[in-house]
């Protein structure tokens, strides 16, 4: 008697072109990831980096012209009559730094709380304006920082860290509302409790913990809610009226076009091209330049990111009425179909078959 030939149990191994599509799909990621990150840090240089030049008109004029020889359109000049008109600039975030040259011998001022890479840029430019007035190959004209990080951290290595966390907290928020919560009202009251408590938390841990923060608690809270909010919101709205696919449509315009062009890490000045001023206009950009300025600044320099993130929390807010009005019309349109009485030609035929 013969044994029977057990049958084969469980799914087959998928065929080989699947893994090949599978393995050119994950290439295919992987390269816009290096491409969306790495492509604004290794491109990036001083263009058109506002700074003022404090003077007689003269001297002003034979700065800008030095300044254009050593780093050709690296700077958008602002001139201005004296030194406190420069340092008042600076403090209104209108520019990075200044050049005063109204006592005649140059002096840099920087503000490397407004960003560390331009800082050191000014450095080198004083560098080279000290080897101009013949300090020789190692003079330096005189620095001095006008507004600098907190002493725990100096290089504002927080503050640009703490950039990414902030767009995966709004990404899982969105995630995990849509997926845990039902109610278009109830998503759009958690996604701003959770913007609350996150600025809460996250300021707290900046700022008392890490010492990346200066300024008022209360108004670092306020610009990480915001930015929290206006990022949650807006992909909560997205997924709520397109499904998963606005759900990725949010999360590719934050993570990998919003958070690399931000500027945060340097000036979004320093980017490549124009893309510096596309970061602005997303939440992760604007939210990093208004804690700069809630944190450094006095909340100078404020409304173009406040105007910035309010835009995008409306935009969230009206998807998710869109979302809300187009599920209670779908609804009422089932409801009607299912009162609609029946018409009189299948009323008939009823009765003839009874």
């Amino acid at each position: 008697m013969d044994t029977p030939v057990p049958r084969a149990t469980g799914t087959p191994p998928s065929p080989w072109p699947t893994v090949a599509r599978a393995v050119a799909l994950l290439t295919l990621i992987i390269s816009v990831l290096l491409t969306a990150f790495a492509w604004p840090s290794v491109r990036s240089y001083v263009h058109d980096v506002p700074v003022a030049v404090a003077g007689p008109t003269a001297a002003v004029e034979q700065v800008s012209a030095a300044l254009d020889q050593r780093l050709p359109d690296g700077f958008a000049i602002i001139e201005v009559a004296d030194t406190a008109a420069a340092e008042q600039l600076i403090r209104d975030r209108e520019v990075y730094g200044a050049i005063d040259v109204s006592s005649g011998t140059p002096q840099v001022i920087t503000a490397s709380a407004a960003g560390a890479a331009v800082a050191q840029a000014l450095q080198s430019v004083a560098i080279g304006l000290g080897q101009a007035q013949g300090h020789g190959t190692s003079g330096t004209s005189p620095i001095r920082d006008l507004v600098t990080p907190p002493a725990d951290d100096p290089r504002g290595a927080g503050l640009a860290a703490g950039a990414l966390p902030l767009v995966m907290g709004g990404l899982l928020a969105a995630l995990l509302l849509t997926k845990l919560v039902r109610g278009t009202a109830r998503r759009v009251t958690g996604a701003l409790a959770f913007a609350i408590t996150a600025g809460l938390a996250v300021a707290a841990i900046l700022q008392f913990w890490l010492g990346s923060l200066g300024g008022s608690y209360s108004a670092n809270c306020g610009a990480i809610a915001l930015t929290m909010a206006a990022t949650s919101l807006s992909i909560v709205g997205l997924q709520s009226l397109l499904g998963y696919a606005g759900f990725g449509l949010g999360a590719v315009v934050m993570m990998l076009i919003g958070n690399p062009l931000s500027g945060n890490s340097t000036a979004p000045e320093m980017l490549p091209g124009r893309s510096g001023t596309l970061g602005q206009l997303l939440p992760p950009g604007a939210g990093g330049q208004l804690l700069r300025s809630t944190a450094f600044f006095d909340g100078h320099g404020a409304t173009h990111p406040v105007i910035v993130l309010m835009t995008w929390l409306a935009l969230g807010a009206v998807l998710c009425l869109a979302s809300g009005l187009q599920a209670r019309r779908a609804t009422t349109v089932a409801a009607g179909l299912q009162r609609t009485p029946a018409s009189p030609a299948s009323a008939t035929t009823a009765t003839r078959r009874s």
